[in-house]
């Protein structure tokens, strides 16, 4: 997971940004050790209960998709309010078709 703040800076400056009605993330290249991720889920999403069961999906659904990730990338998944009434099935779709678009997911894991 990231954490430092540098890792937020660079995603910031550097990052190219990935749009879905779902989610937004914003994909660094860093060609160093194994992807990481960061979640962002705001209070717009609503109370600490909603916004954990948002990032508890989203982790779930990344972890079905490890075995395609390409190493070597910083992500940082920002979630938009419509995710909160959405299937599982509609996540998992958006996050990877995002990740695909940015080269984090290979083609064998799509």
């Amino acid at each position: 997971m990231l954490s430092r703040p540098q890792d937020f800076a660079a995603l910031q400056e550097r990052g190219t940004m990935r749009s879905h009605p779902l989610l937004a993330t914003r994909i660094l290249r860093t060609d160093a050790g194994p992807t990481r991720f960061a979640l962002a889920t705001g209070r717009v999403l609503g109370s600490a209960v909603v916004r954990n069961r948002v990032r508890r999906r989203l982790r779930e659904a990344l972890r079905s998709m490890a075995p395609g990730m390409q190493p070597g990338w910083d992500v940082l998944v920002i979630a938009r309010p419509a995710i909160v009434g959405a299937e599982y099935g509609a996540v998992t779709q958006a996050l990877r078709r995002l990740l695909t678009r940015g080269g984090v997911v290979g083609g064998e894991g799509a």
